[in-house]
């Protein structure tokens, strides 16, 4: 799997249906709902209608999870911090504006 690819959709995630559910995860979270029921659409044409559902079912229990977390003030632990330094950075993690949460309970 190339984790790059969620950050510049140009490159092939090398995730069977990738750019379907890359373009799915963009519309759910996005404000247009044309391009939301497209998204679907495309995803159940072309990986069947249980990805539909499959998706969408990752897609909230996510933002459940985290907005649980969120809510009680649970940080990321220094050990989840360390081992994920790498990606944070590749992804451009540490620049969002939440992301100052869990810089405030950081040993670092």
């Amino acid at each position: 799997m190339n984790i790059e690819a969620l950050i510049r959709p140009e490159l092939d995630s090398g995730v069977p249906g990738g750019e379907l559910l890359l373009a799915f995860a963009d519309a759910i979270i996005g404000t247009d709902r044309a391009a939301l029921d497209a998204a679907r659409t495309a995803l159940a044409e072309g990986l069947g209608p249980a990805a539909v559902s499959g998706a969408a079912s990752v897609a909230a229990n996510f933002s459940k999870n985290d907005r649980i977390a969120n809510g009680v003030g649970i940080p990321v632990d220094d050990m989840v911090m360390k081992v994920t330094e790498d990606i944070r950075e590749q992804l451009g993690l540490n620049d969002y504006r939440s992301a100052v949460n869990t810089f405030r309970h950081s040993a670092d």
